[in-house]
């Protein structure tokens, strides 16, 4: 703020992201400048201005601010170079969108919009209840949907405090907690421990990360929760290890049992969709993403990624343009190859969680995904979806990509279909990104389309995005 208080409001204004910002502190001065607004990332999948600036933008676009944007590898090339002549002359941006096709003018099979419809008002009409745990996270401001968007879809808030969670965590009993380790380590899952508490993974941090685990299903249970989203590296990581491992163990059908006082089982044969850094756009579509692939019949187990980076390489004897999504936490063993026994956990690194925590790493098989982002624009409720093909890239393409970004975290390959870089930048309105694997490659499609005609029935204008087959 006190930088923006010394600048002129109507000067031309260039945001240049290769960290992750918290939107707070550039969107108050950003909010009330009248000149041009250009935002810009560097394409580095170490230094993550991609997704700070992806984050930003969203911001910026929930809140109606006029802005353009940019981004390079080199700031050397070609479309850089035109876009920042362009932005200059003009003011702003222009980006090629052909790839977006708004569902009011699209014709989908019959039967296919009556399912998704019927499913929508299933929801709309019992209503479901988010639990969120502290409410805006590491300045995701277009990450909070207003109460009066929200509630029309059957979704309400209940706004739950972290310290509750910590306190609960303090309720489950030691032999409970191991339990839990016990279905892991049976289950496969592989800790990279070590013996230095400030700078390893430790089972000490991993008991308490299965205790979260549990007192995070007991309280979803005991406030009627159909979805929660835990803060991530706010308020908690001062006073406990990471969620990522109890996030990821929450959203898989096939997890560790959770009782309550009584003996009974929790959300027996169910994941309890978990939203990553309480990003209430994910937990919105991760419910609905659940709902809707337990009534086709389909394993309902999804996720958010961040967009992080991406670049050109070899599949299967074609070159091909493969993203790195990759998230912390959340990320269901169901995803990964070889499930539950493709799973492992490292450290979160101690620069951020002094405390420790392990996360749930594994690398995403192949298949075809349904992708989608929930999100503000225009005063209302929007997603955007997609299709995707999820590729298997040798062991030392993905070691490099991890090198190049975070090791630790889930890595999904996937190439998105009929839709390029630059029309994902120029249109993608956040940092994440959310996957649900379909059955093939004709299911994707279908599925997309059915998912699109339930958002739409519970009020959010939808866009089909590259190529998303009509029928």
């Amino acid at each position: 703020m006190e930088v923006f208080r010394a600048m002129d409001p109507d000067a031309p204004l260039i945001v240049a992201e290769c960290v992750w910002q918290y939107s707070q502190h550039i969107l108050p001065g950003l909010s009330t400048h009248r000149g041009p607004i250009l935002t810009v990332a560097n394409w580095s999948g170490t230094w993550p201005g991609l997704v700070g600036m992806l984050n930003l933008n969203g911001s910026l676009t929930k809140m109606g601010v006029e802005y353009s944007t940019l981004w390079s590898e080199k700031f050397a090339d070609r479309y850089f170079r035109d876009g920042l002549r362009q932005w200059l002359s003009d003011g702003e941006v222009t980006h090629d969108q052909s790839h977006v096709r708004d569902l009011e003018w699209l014709k989908l099979p019959l039967k296919e919009v009556q399912f998704g419809q019927a499913v929508a008002r299933a929801l709309r009409d019992s209503k479901a209840i988010m639990g969120v745990f502290d409410e805006g996270c590491m300045g995701m401001h277009n990450a909070i949907i207003p109460d009066e968007l929200l509630n029309p879809t059957g979704l309400f808030k209940e706004r739950l405090s972290q310290s509750a969670l910590f306190a609960a965590m303090q309720d489950v009993s030691d032999g409970e907690a191991a339990e839990v380790y016990a279905w892991l380590r049976k289950k496969g899952v592989k800790f990279q421990y070590g013996p230095n508490e400030e700078t390893d993974l430790t089972e000490a941090q991993v008991l308490l990360q299965c205790k979260m685990y549990i007192a995070a299903v007991r309280i979803a249970d005991e406030f009627g929760c159909a979805t929660i989203g835990i803060q991530y590296q706010q308020g908690l990581k001062d006073l406990s290890p990471a969620s990522d491992l109890a996030e990821g163990m929450l959203n898989n059908v096939d997890r560790p049992p959770v009782k309550d006082s009584n003996g009974r089982e929790l959300f027996a044969g169910e994941a309890v969709p978990h939203f990553n850094e309480v990003d209430e756009c994910a937990g919105l579509d991760a419910l609905a993403t659940n709902r809707l692939w337990k009534k086709l019949g389909w394993p309902p187990e999804n996720t958010l990624h961040d967009l992080r980076w991406g670049t050109s390489c070899k599949v299967n004897g074609r070159s091909e343009y493969v993203w790195v999504f990759l998230i912390s936490g959340a990320a269901p063993p169901a995803h990964f190859i070889g499930g539950w026994k493709g799973a492992s956990s490292e450290r979160q690194p101690p620069m951020y969680f002094r405390l420790g925590g392990g996360t749930m790493k594994g690398i995403s098989k192949p298949g075809w995904i349904v992708w989608s982002r929930v999100f503000v624009m225009d005063g209302e409720l929007q997603c955007d979806i997609g299709v995707a093909e999820v590729v298997k890239l040798s062991q030392k393409e993905t070691e490099r990509r991890w090198a190049e970004t975070t090791p630790q975290w889930p890595i999904m390959h996937a190439v998105l279909k009929g839709v390029t870089r630059d029309q994902m930048m120029a249109r993608h309105k956040s940092n994440h990104i959310q996957v649900v694997y379909a059955p093939n490659e004709k299911a994707a499609h279908k599925g997309a389309r059915i998912k699109a005609a339930m958002l739409a029935e519970m009020g959010l204008r939808v866009q089909l995005c590259g190529e998303v087959q009509l029928k």
